[in-house]
């Protein structure tokens, strides 16, 4: 699960982007609502956390902007505010929770877990894929094909019907590249007779069944 928080105090964005990861969630941190805007356009999330109060915007701002821009991924806002005018529009602008500050991670940790559970089976025609014993099974015995295939398989898998990005799949590569990336989806294109399309612009999908 990948992770913008936007958080200009730099002893709590550094809590909390360490925390987080040592929970395997990958986080990028922006400190400012410039380099914030940047990353979301830059990449797909599938949550925001954003701070309300910042020097020159807020996060309220940025979440309405995103959604004018399509942009519907949840946010949790990080808030010193309590009022309910605050809240309020927080939540009409898709906000899913707020959490006040201060806080312990280990909150932060529980709210987020409580509403983004993973899903610990991904299941697609012949395929199984648990992802707690990241194991592979194709009509029910275990298969093993390498890390590289493991891993682009299963991210196209946890976002069926919807694309990835091209960048977002080749990290997931041992060496990165996007030869590397085509080779590895031909492979899983043949050993599964699976189509694997190219949205322009958007990137790699599996389409629902």
């Amino acid at each position: 699960m990948r992770i913008l928080l936007l958080e200009d105090d730099l002893d709590l964005s550094s809590t909390i982007k360490e925390f987080l990861e040592s929970n395997n969630y990958k986080v990028d941190l922006a400190r400012t609502f410039e380099k914030a805007v940047d990353l979301s356009y830059e990449n797909h999330y599938d949550l925001y956390l954003f701070d309300i109060n910042l020097p020159k915007d807020n996060g309220l701002n940025l979440a309405s902007l995103l959604k004018q821009s399509d942009d519907n991924t949840p946010v949790i806002f990080i808030t010193a505010l309590v009022d309910i005018d605050t809240i309020s529009k927080a939540f009409d602008i898709g906000a899913i929770d707020y959490i006040k500050k201060p806080f312990f991670p280990e909150e932060l940790l529980l709210r987020i877990e409580s509403r983004f559970t993973q899903p610990k089976i991904i299941s697609y025609k012949n395929i199984t894929i648990d992802t707690k014993e990241d194991t592979l099974k194709v009509d029910n015995h275990i298969v093993d094909i390498g890390h590289n295939q493991y891993v682009i398989l299963k991210e196209l898998l946890k976002n069926i019907g919807n694309a990835v990005k091209k960048e977002e799949l080749m990290e997931l590569l041992d060496t990165p590249s996007e030869v590397g990336l085509r080779v590895t989806l031909n492979r899983i294109k043949k050993r599964f007779d699976i189509e694997i399309k190219n949205v322009r612009n958007k990137g790699y999908l599996i389409e629902k069944i």
